[in-house]
């Protein structure tokens, strides 16, 4: 393990994966990056906030503030894109041996309409996927 990409967008779950990737990091001496995918919707209105980069550029300063609290640095990378599909190209082109991502807990019927990202990502990149909870 010696290169892990985190995806973060500053809630707990992924709090939660971007803590399992600095212990990660830390034992096994590896690099981290962190991405936080700024969503497109196409013809989706209203946006939500979460489709705002500001908001992903405060993810990636909080991401920034944690590592850094952990002795770390990051590159932090905030693509504009489909976030599963978006993640599984970084990890897949970047040469990532390890992604961690959290889980938003969705229900059966929520995944089938919205689409699971962590599932998404687990099932179609080439690295080892941790889905931190």
């Amino acid at each position: 393990m010696k290169r892990i990409l985190v995806a973060y967008d500053g809630g707990e779950p992924a709090r939660h994966a971007l803590g399992t990737a600095i212990d990660l990091a830390e034992h096994y001496e590896a690099q981290i990056s962190v991405v936080s995918v700024v969503p497109v919707h196409p013809g989706r209105a209203p946006m939500d906030r979460w489709d705002d980069a500001a908001v992903h550029a405060e993810a990636l300063a909080d991401a920034k503030l944690i590592l850094s609290e952990s002795g770390m640095t990051a590159d932090l990378l905030e693509p504009i894109g489909d976030p599963a599909a978006t993640i599984e190209r970084i990890a897949n082109d970047g040469g990532f041996d390890t992604v961690v991502i959290g889980s938003r807990g969705l229900g059966a019927i929520s995944r089938f309409l919205q689409g699971s990202v962590s599932g998404h990502v687990a099932t179609h990149t080439h690295a080892t996927v941790i889905v931190a909870r």
